[in-house]
């Protein structure tokens, strides 16, 4: 019987120690703190240079800059999910008076598609104290819209600001008072934090043509915190990287990690390969698909990707301002522990027990002339995949009422049903529509439009 080691290979270690040893040389960078998870455990640290003359550990913040969306995200899907709101609700709902803002849906900030501007009216809210921006109409500015809601994804950080005080309303608390209970302590994020807990990194700005360095300030963010105020550490956030994989009822459902996770609006003209869920970047790095966030403010850059398909992800906290991509350097640690160490497939198991009627299912069915194979899976799911060409596939979850709920693909959230005849027998599968039977065209069958009395001939 085998199972996946515990700890990296010696070699694979030695391989993730010199990506952030270069990175942090070739980038400049005051200091560089990464960490590897694989299967909801963190197996690897490292670090690079001093914090306040000693290495960073796992336990060292940094802060994560717009990582923190991810957080504010978590928060209003909790909302979702108890019921106290709907992403199609206008923000004008919780917050009125926020003009034409209020008018775009809690979904579209999310996903950042409402149109919003990126930015507030000056000064560059990310290096002054959110105490100049005391009100939403100061966040918002006047022309708080700058594409049509709904048509283009177009990154906002007031977005996010007025998300963290749509949750301080239905809530009737602080942002980040609601966010450490409704979060942090559920998920053992004991060292993330508003404010920095000491050990933490100092932000620098480093010189672009000389190797000095700057400090860099750390202002409170005021209102604009839940697009990026929070500190962290390595531990913590695979912490939070092991639940964006797999959820935590304490917190939010699978299903609904697995709603953020999923595309809701594309790149944007001249952004990376991709999208954007809800409160997650989706990227495409090295054949794989990684799902996190980056994260900068002055002082600061930071990268959490996770690819759910292989179980690993990653993390990389700098303290500079430029020089350093640490999304770039979490996506390479990735790819370096899935290429050297590839995940050992679970073993194979026949299913706990089996339906006979649903077995009597299985096998060939035909939408017209293509060919399909349907599959019982395990929980009394099936599975639908053609036999040849690009055909539609998906999986189908079983409902209560004996129908199947698409998963997946071309037919998520569609209805698969058996059809059958008066005396019991099956006569089709119906889904969304399409008639599936178990000859193509068969005589007699529910095919839509009949079929030619003549039959099937040649030339």
């Amino acid at each position: 019987m085998t199972s996946p080691l515990e700890e990296l290979l010696p070699s694979t270690q030695r391989a993730l120690l010199h990506r952030i040893a270069a990175a942090q040389a070739e980038g400049r960078a005051p200091s560089l703190a990464a960490a590897v998870q694989r299967d909801g455990q963190m197996v690897w640290t490292g670090s690079r240079s001093c914090v306040d003359g000693h290495g960073p550990d796992a336990d060292t913040q940094y802060r994560i800059g717009s990582i923190t969306k991810t957080f504010t995200a978590v928060l209003v899907l909790r909302l979702r999910d108890e019921g106290l709101l709907d992403l199609g609700d206008p923000v004008e709902k919780y917050l009125p008076g926020t003009g034409v803002a209020g008018e775009v849906t809690v979904a579209q900030l999310l996903s950042h598609t409402a149109g919003l501007a990126a930015e507030t009216p000056a000064p560059w809210w990310e290096r002054t104290p959110g105490t100049l921006r005391p009100e939403l109409a100061d966040v918002l500015g006047g022309q708080a819209r700058m594409h049509p809601a709904g048509r283009v994804h177009h990154y906002s950080n007031p977005g996010y600001t007025l998300l963290g005080r749509l949750v301080e309303v239905v809530r009737g608390e602080s942002w980040a008072e609601v966010l450490r209970r409704e979060v942090l302590e559920p998920l053992g994020m004991g060292r993330t934090s508003a404010e920095p807990v000491a050990p933490h990194a100092g932000g620098w700005a480093v010189h672009p043509w000389a190797d000095v360095m700057l400090p860099e300030p750390a202002v409170d963010l005021g209102l604009m915190a839940p697009a990026g105020q929070l500190w962290s550490t390595t531990a913590d956030l695979c912490r939070f990287a092991a639940f964006l994989a797999a959820g935590d009822e304490k917190v939010l459902s699978a299903e609904s990690v697995r709603e953020m996770r999923t595309p809701a609006a594309p790149a944007g003209p001249g952004e990376a390969a991709g999208g954007y869920g809800l409160g997650l970047q989706i990227v495409r790095s090295g054949g794989r698909t990684l799902v996190g966030h980056s994260g900068s403010l002055p002082g600061f850059v930071a990268g959490l990707w996770v690819s759910v398909e292989d179980g690993v992800a990653a993390v990389a906290l700098v303290n500079a301002t430029s020089g350093l991509s640490a999304p770039a350097v979490a996506a390479d640690l990735i790819r370096i522990v899935v290429e050297a160490e590839p995940r050992i497939p679970e073993p194979w198991r026949p299913l706990p027990e089996v339906d006979q009627e649903l077995l009597k299912l299985t096998g060939p069915w035909f939408w017209g002339t293509s060919s399909y194979a349907l599959s019982l899976v395990a929980d009394r799911g099936l599975e639908l995949q053609p036999l040849r060409g690009n055909g539609r596939g998906s999986r189908f979850a079983a409902r209560p009422d004996g129908t199947w709920t698409g998963l997946d693909g071309y037919y998520l959230g569609e209805t698969l049903r058996v059809v059958r005849r008066e005396d019991g027998s099956v006569s089709h599968l119906d889904l969304g529509s399409f008639v599936f039977t178990r000859e193509p065209y068969e005589p007699g069958d529910a095919v839509p439009g009949g079929v030619d009395e003549g039959g099937w001939r040649g030339l």
